[in-house]
């Protein structure tokens, strides 16, 4: 089977995961993710991705960056990885892939799931039980979106930016936003969108989606569609 076509758009939010092959450790130590982190920024800048979210987890990486052209991410990402795959094999004396496959992605809508994926992606280490709170985990974006911690690496994004009326005010009402875990639906529909490259939002979202990209975002319904033999015996 064919695999699906990556959908992306200029200016569109992307949530991104990237894991290591076979759940394989991708970060043996912290030199490692500062290896990450140092050709994410290098390659975020040269793409002209802006980059509002991140964790860096033992074998996996979630991303939330929103390109300035439909081929940014796929362009980051490729240089990215290659630099990190090269720069792994060389440390630790091995050969062969590193990455499971491509990396998935899926579109997020900004108004109503954006700030929904900034928490599902800074709230992984508190889910997989490392840390009791976000701000525990110093490899994500939590400190700089919730506690003013400096990075050039961060853009926030203007629906980040409306929070607050300033700095101190945006970093509250953003911690306001992580008293309760995601889980049940809206989980579950961030992971099935984002593996299988579709996106997240409302019908509006979708059809403004497949109008600019010609493409469907969302899962289409399996066998043949309602009324098929009709239109066929018309």
């Amino acid at each position: 089977m064919a695999r699906r076509l990556r959908v992306s758009s200029a200016g569109v939010p992307e949530h991104i995961i990237q894991r290591g092959n076979n759940r394989q450790a991708i970060f043996a130590c912290e030199e490692d993710m500062q290896a990450y982190i140092g050709w994410l920024k290098t390659y975020s800048k040269k793409y002209k991705v802006s980059v509002h979210a991140w964790v860096l987890m033992t074998n996996h990486v979630h991303l939330l960056c929103t390109p300035s052209s439909a081929d940014g991410i796929s362009q980051m990402m490729q240089s990215l990885g290659r630099m990190y795959v090269m720069y792994f094999n060389r440390s630790y004396k091995r050969t062969g892939t590193l990455w499971e496959g491509r990396f998935k992605s899926c579109l997020v809508q900004e108004e109503t799931y954006l700030m929904q994926v900034y928490r599902y992606i800074e709230m992984n280490p508190v889910r997989a039980s490392m840390v009791n709170e976000p701000a525990d985990y110093f490899w994500s974006s939590y400190q700089c979106n919730a506690l003013g911690k400096k990075s050039d690496l961060l853009t926030p994004h203007s629906i980040y930016t409306r929070l607050g009326r300033n700095p101190k005010e945006r970093q509250l009402v953003y911690r306001g936003l992580y008293t309760e875990q995601i889980e049940g639906k809206l989980l579950e529909d961030i992971r099935q969108a984002t593996n299988k490259g579709l996106a997240i939002g409302n019908d509006d979202f979708f059809a403004d989606i497949e109008s600019l990209t010609g493409r469907l975002v969302v899962e289409g319904k399996r066998g043949r569609p309602v009324g098929w033999r009709k239109k066929k015996n018309d």
